[in-house]
């Protein structure tokens, strides 16, 4: 073989196709040994420290012990009847079928730890590998480095693939991040554009949350075929026909069929099925259209596609046209949602974490703004736009509820990463001009979110802030949690409920999900917005005077009440009605129908019998 000929283009390009495996696994190696290292040392309990992590464990148990796949209610939780959750099987089937193969070898209590453990460390693979995929179609294997290492101190510092976090929010992560990197496919490949669409279709039935990021995704496809025409259309089919039968397929592999007709907002339902079929449906078919249109022609179909997605929604689901949390109950809105610091928005978290506020909005911003001045220069101007487009309408959600932030830091990686890198080589070509070496590690500081959240911390507490939350970034773990939260929340002081025989609790609701896990009881409040009824109801007792709450135990068949003074949403409801039952019982004063059990000294939770005639 000749020099020239292992220096073709061709060639280049397999030997760079044979490094990218090697780079994702190392870097998914060392960044899964990072996360071990740091959190399991010091782990007390294997679930991940969200409610919704101990939720899900809930519900993958139901599975197993043969509730229905298309039966998603949660019968101990909420009024008599239960809650009709509105989480997808799909995440609850990798979970279970892992317990189910570990526990050939091991005790069901310890196979259940090790798929809690192995389920989130496994999806930063397929992040990563995105990730590298992404940034290898931006730019050299540099830029694929200085990703890699971003996106390894994204995992470590979020509490998405920590142990135990078994929630959907780290798979949607995966998926933003795959689509990503095959919308920047420069060739256009078939096969990029269909795993987009299948990954669109995978993120909706997962969780409506990103609905509004796959609507982007889908305008994109859709721009990007009618500006370039010919050269997009086999991508553009692809995409329109795999998100069709991707989403056709998941509909019925999900939704039970008693429920076809019934329109949900916050899961896949036949009102998210109708828009996106019909939108698929219609991009599909119009890039059988001539190519003789030209542009204007193209810009007239995209125009009546728009038309019928709109009529779609208008007739099938206008109602999913809005937040869903809108029809929340006022009184949950004040005595619970505005106490999710997740769901809170630009201007709340402003005021109520003004320390760690750029280390949710400031990447975004500053990726933002180089992808717009790359456009402006005319560099790259296809793959800055579409990383525009999916920056800012995750930007646009994180203004409304601050989890958005989370996808807006994610992609925010791509174009700063480039970005570094170009500085990185500026630099070195000038070892002497100090100028561009301070420009470069002063890029490259404020490109991670963790830094901001740090100097946030030490300008408003000091160091010891910075100490505080350097141990909370880094080790965000169970133990932690339960070393800084109140004795009434340690996993032994629920436990006590077991020494009754099975029956309804009224505890807090950030206790729901918890007692579920632990105990055979229901529970009557979890802080689920589709347990409106059980969680009105817990609060309802609380505020009422003892005689009246003693109606609300006898209707909703309460027979024990978990009280813990320290808690915050008890402590608000006895501020708010001080002749209500809560206060009552904050000051000492129990009423006769209600019999307090022995105390563990070690918990701050008081747990009485309901004993009514």
């Amino acid at each position: 073989m000749t020099a020239a000929a292992s220096t073709s283009p061709a060639s280049l390009s397999r030997r760079r196709l044979q490094r990218l495996p090697v780079a994702i696994a190392l870097y998914s190696g060392l960044t899964i040994c990072l996360l071990a290292l740091l959190n399991l040392p010091g782990a007390r309990d294997y679930v991940g420290i969200d409610n919704d992590d101990v939720m899900r464990l809930v519900q993958v148990r139901d599975l197993l012990a043969g509730q229905s796949w298309f039966d998603l209610t949660q019968y101990r939780l909420g009024l008599p009847g239960g809650t009709l959750m509105h989480w997808s099987r799909i995440i609850d089937l990798p979970i279970a079928a892992l317990i189910k193969l570990f526990s050939l070898a091991l005790p069901t209590d310890r196979a259940e730890a090790l798929a809690l453990l192995v389920w989130p460390f496994s999806l930063v693979i397929p992040l990563l590998a995105a990730v590298a995929i992404a940034a290898r179609r931006l730019g050299d294997a540099v830029v694929m480095h200085i990703a890699l290492i971003l996106a390894a101190i994204f995992v470590i510092t979020s509490n998405r693939f920590l142990p135990g976090a078994i929630d959907h929010h780290n798979v949607q992560l995966v998926l933003i991040a795959t689509i990503a990197a095959c919308l920047l496919d420069p060739a256009r490949r078939a096969l990029s554009f269909a795993v987009a669409g299948l990954a669109c279709a995978l993120a909706i039935a997962i969780g409506a949350e990103t609905t509004p990021l796959i609507a982007v995704v889908c305008a994109v496809v859709a721009l990007l075929w009618a500006v370039e025409g010919l050269e997009m259309q086999t991508a553009a089919r692809a995409f329109s026909l795999s998100l069709l039968l991707s989403i056709s397929s998941l509909f019925l592999a999900t939704v039970p069929p008693v429920h076809y007709a019934l329109v949900t907002c916050d899961s896949l339902s036949i009102g998210y099925y109708a828009i996106i079929a019909v939108g698929a449906g219609a991009l599909l078919a119009a890039t059988f259209l001539p190519s003789r249109l030209g542009l204007a022609g193209r810009g007239a179909a995209l125009l009546v596609i728009g038309v019928l997605v709109g009529l779609a929604a208008l007739a099938v689901a206008p109602q999913c046209l809005q937040n869903p949390l809108n029809e929340l109950d006022p009184l949950l809105q004040t005595m619970w949602l505005d106490g999710v610091l997740e769901a809170q928005s630009f201007w709340r978290w402003l005021e109520v974490e003004p320390s760690s506020f750029g280390g949710f909005y400031a990447v975004p911003v500053f990726a933002l703004a180089v992808c717009l001045f790359r456009m402006i220069r005319g560099d790259d101007v296809r793959s800055h736009a579409i990383l525009s487009a999916l920056l800012l309408m995750s930007f646009a959600i994180a203004l409304i509820q601050v989890r958005g932030a989370t996808f807006a830091n994610l992609l925010a990686i791509l174009p700063v990463a480039l970005l570094i890198s170009e500085l990185r080589r500026n630099s070195n070509a000038e070892p002497d001009n100090i100028g561009a070496g301070f420009f470069f590690v002063v890029v490259t500081l404020i490109s991670v979110p963790s830094v901001w959240i740090l100097s946030g911390v030490f300008i408003v507490e000091g160091t010891m802030g910075i100490s505080n939350r350097m141990r909370s970034l880094v080790a965000a773990t169970p133990a932690a949690q339960a070393d800084a939260g109140a004795a009434c929340e340690t996993l032994p002081a629920l436990a006590q409920l077991n020494d009754l025989p099975a029956g309804t609790v009224v505890a807090p609701s950030d206790y729901g999900a918890d007692i579920l896990r632990l105990t055979p009881h229901r529970v009557l409040s979890g802080p689920y917005h589709r347990n409106q009824g059980g969680m009105l109801t817990e609060l309802h007792i609380g505020l009422a005077e003892p005689e009246e709450a003693a109606a609300f135990l006898r209707g909703s068949q309460s027979t024990i009440v978990a009280f813990c003074p320290t808690n915050v949403q008890t402590e608000k409801i006895a501020r708010m009605k001080p002749d209500g039952l809560y206060a009552a019982l904050e000051a000492g004063r129990v009423p006769d129908y209600l019999q307090p059990l022995s105390q563990d000294p070690q918990s701050g939770l008081t747990i009485y019998r309901v004993v009514l005639p």
